[in-house]
């Protein structure tokens, strides 16, 4: 991605795989090296970039081997997960979620209800939202992007009593290609995958980073100056066939 800013500024840059094989990040302002700092927050891998005045470029590659035992909620988890947040306030969509949907249903039936209903009820329409829409707007409108279905997804989840939370990631199998955001809710005690969009084989998607909604997720945060931005190109990629559609259309993985 380009970047171009008249003064310097301070960039926080989530694009970083969670746990790499291989990786490179390279940020340039103008053709000269920028400096770049990881940090961790909420255990999400975080550069936090100085940007000199002019154009910067960001180059990340990374490579991942699939597998692992699935996340465990830990208590922590489930406190934080079940509380409303900026863009899923669940408090306000509580009646109508325990009208819509049955909550005595179990866990995985649950889950798979909500993001068959959130992906039957909205259209997904790029440029139709804005960047401070939450949940609400979005039920509202009827449609969105994937952010968008992530937000009202969680938010139904949580106003259920199920923890839930946004998971940035890549996603192999996208058209087009983007960065792509899901859900991880939580059944019998591990975090599952939903993806309320039926756009990309939940099987193949890539971790970046995870969080209450996009305010934790957003690729680029930019503060202490003005930016705009350029170009920007997203490649996901899996080493031979991808996988097929899921078994179900929102099978949890």
């Amino acid at each position: 991605m380009t970047v171009s800013s008249p003064a310097p500024a301070t960039a926080l840059l989530q694009v970083a795989v969670a746990h790499p094989d291989t990786e490179q990040l390279t940020v340039l302002t103008d053709g000269r090296p920028a400096p770049v700092e990881e940090v961790a927050v909420g255990g999400a891998r975080v550069h936090r970039l100085e940007l000199a005045a002019g154009e910067t470029t960001v180059r990340y590659t990374a490579s991942v081997t699939p597998g692992g035992p699935p996340r465990a909620v830990t208590p922590a988890d489930w406190a934080e997960y079940l509380r409303p947040s900026r863009y899923c306030p669940s408090d306000e969509l509580e009646g109508f979620a325990l009208g819509q949907f049955d909550k005595r249903l179990g866990r995985t039936e649950l889950v798979t209800t909500v993001a068959r209903w959130v992906g039957d009820h909205l259209v997904y329409t790029s440029g139709a939202s804005r960047p401070v829409d939450t949940a609400v707007d979005t039920l509202l409108a009827g449609r969105g992007v994937c952010r968008d279905y992530a937000h009202l997804t969680t938010t139904l989840l949580r106003a259920l009593e199920v923890p839930a939370r946004l998971v940035a990631v890549y996603a192999p199998g996208l058209a087009p290609m983007d960065f792509h955001a899901v859900v991880e809710a939580e059944v019998d005690g591990v975090w599952r995958t939903v993806d309320a969009t039926r756009l990309a084989p939940t099987s193949a998607l890539v971790r970046i980073c995870h969080g209450r909604d996009a305010a934790d997720t957003a690729f680029l945060s930019l503060f202490g100056g003005q930016a705009s931005m350029g170009t920007m190109q997203v490649t996901a990629t899996v080493d031979g066939d991808l996988p097929g559609p899921d078994d179900a259309p929102f099978a949890l993985a």
